[in-house]
């Protein structure tokens, strides 16, 4: 019997041009389980609930999956709990991604749910991510963020990982214009752009939400 977070999902990406075969829900509804159970013992998520978790989580992650293509190499940055990272490596099995988070309970719990999923070509490190810079530099078509950091900060720290005409997309709420503008010398400074928004409400009256995109300035 498919649960809460399965009939959500596979009713709302459906809207968001996707569909997910019985496999990856049942992937994404052990996910859930699994995130529940750890969270009442580590504390990697506010969020709880069922509908919540397939909605703030996991349908908000899937809307980066329009703009990842099959020849992308994918680091997400302050990974959390997961967060893009596990939902796209789900339903897009064959793109190389790593996650980095300087939390090791975070990234046990990433590597447990990577091994009970058997997902292939993810790596969960537990670093800071100053140090992939000596590592991979340069390695990273797209780079992701969410809830990490303010956008100047999320753009530093980047930079360096970022393959030469790649873009970095931070994952912003609905009050990512204050945000942008005061990051906007910033980004300059550091010979970066953004270049587009995406915005969109997610389902259930659940909230507003950006994708800032960001790529090296074209004035450089």
């Amino acid at each position: 019997m498919r649960s809460i977070i399965g009939d959500i999902l596979e009713q709302e990406v459906q809207s968001m041009g996707l569909s997910l075969s019985t496999q990856e829900i049942h992937s994404f509804e052990l996910y859930a389980a699994e995130l529940k159970k750890w969270n009442s013992k580590v504390n990697l998520t506010a969020i709880t609930k069922d509908k919540e978790i397939a909605v703030k989580h996991f349908v908000d992650s899937l809307s980066l999956a329009p703009y990842i293509t099959a020849s992308d190499r994918l680091l997400d940055i302050g990974s959390g709990a997961g967060l893009p990272v596990i939902p796209l490596k789900i339903i897009m099995p064959e793109i190389p991604m790593v996650s980095v988070d300087a939390v090791a309970k975070k990234i046990h719990f990433q590597r447990h749910v990577i091994r009970i999923l058997n997902l292939h070509q993810i790596e969960a490190i537990h670093a800071r991510i100053e140090e992939l810079h000596k590592t991979h530099r340069n390695s990273f078509s797209v780079i992701t963020s969410r809830a990490f950091a303010r956008l100047d900060r999320f753009v530093y720290l980047a930079a360096p990982l970022l393959a030469e005409n790649g873009v970095m997309i931070a994952m912003k709420g609905d009050q990512a214009d204050v945000e942008i503008s005061a990051s906007d010398d910033v980004v300059h400074s550091g010979g970066f752009e953004v270049t587009s928004e995406h915005r969109y409400t997610l389902p259930q009256n659940m909230g507003k939400r950006v994708l800032t995109f960001i790529k090296k300035s074209k004035a450089l």
